[in-house]
């Protein structure tokens, strides 16, 4: 029997063997994602991999992957600033840091260097397949300096209703990302 993820597009499987697996939506979703909403955008070479929505006042970056063999190269950099050149917010989800993956570390410290910053009031708490929660934090970058927590978290919410759960239902048991459920606002 031929392994499923094998069938799925080489950007799949990109995707699929570099991120954890509580953050990749299912082949199809994302399939849809690409090939039905004019705002999912995918950009793809040898060096790398970007998927992100374009909303008329932000960015949403889903994916961004450099290939193994060239990274350090600043390619990277390049697509963050490619990305920065349309003059609007960027936003995105992370990780938290986990000494025992220094993947982890990487990527918030290359974010970091590229001016994201983070929303510590915003609480964003996910589920995997096997219903176990998960937390992600938001980080942003903004042509306009800082935002409003508020105003990060709306974004996320639209995020959440229009890339996380488009058509979910064809591909999960519910809404992996209800923004009723998985987001909230910490008192300062």
């Amino acid at each position: 029997m031929i392994n499923a993820v094998q069938e799925m597009p080489k950007y799949y499987r990109r995707l699929n063997d570099y991120f954890p697996a509580q953050e990749m939506k299912h082949p199809q979703h994302l399939r849809d994602l690409i090939e039905n909403l004019p705002y999912y955008q995918k950009t793809e070479t040898p060096d790398y991999l970007v998927l992100y929505a374009q909303f008329h006042d932000f960015l949403f970056v889903d994916y961004l992957l450099v290939s193994a063999q060239t990274r350090g190269n600043g390619i990277g950099s390049r697509v963050i600033e490619q990305l920065k050149s349309h003059g609007i917010p960027i936003v995105l989800e992370v990780e938290k840091p986990d000494l025992a993956n220094p993947d982890t570390v990487l990527r918030r410290n290359f974010y970091k260097r590229h001016g994201f910053v983070g929303s510590p009031s915003i609480r964003y708490r996910r589920k995997d397949k096997a219903g176990a929660p998960f937390e992600l934090d938001i980080l942003y970058w903004s042509p306009n300096g800082k935002l409003a927590d508020q105003t990060v978290m709306n974004m996320m919410a639209r995020v959440c209703r229009q890339v996380h759960n488009h058509n979910a239902k064809d591909y999960y048991d519910g809404l992996p990302a209800d923004p009723q459920k998985v987001l909230s606002l910490l008192q300062a």
